[in-house]
């Protein structure tokens, strides 16, 4: 089953890390990806840019509107993810404790990719 394994991380915090700091979780990342790839669990996965890079897109009254930023304020945003395959919950909770920035203080959600055929 395939999980989306989505990274909250606080912006401030991270931006404060040394180069050293932030150059050790980039080489923690390496490692753990080099290690779900290799055991056929790395499906995908990307860094996002900052929230200041983001745009919020909403229908209102038939129209679209575009607003700057993220989607609502919170302590930790968004700032990457993964797809992993894993054979259950329970794996794919494993692998996301593994992800570097557990270690640092931030969280991953992980939730479950419903399998729909969008081709029919």
């Amino acid at each position: 089953m395939r999980y989306m394994l989505l990274i909250y991380d606080e912006e401030t915090k991270v931006a404060k890390m040394s180069k050293p700091e932030r150059g050790a979780i980039h080489q923690e990342y390496g490692e753990f990806i080099d290690d779900i790839r290799k055991k056929g669990a790395f499906l995908a996965g990307d860094p996002l840019q900052p929230t200041s890079m983001a745009t919020t897109v909403r229908g209102k009254n038939g129209k679209t509107i575009t607003t700057d930023g993220p989607f609502a304020e919170t302590k930790e945003q968004l700032g990457g993810y993964f797809i992993v395959e894993a054979k259950n919950l329970d794996e794919a909770i494993a692998i996301a404790a593994r992800i570097p920035s557990v270690r640092v203080g931030g969280s991953i959600e992980v939730r479950p990719i419903m399998e729909i055929d969008f081709s029919k």
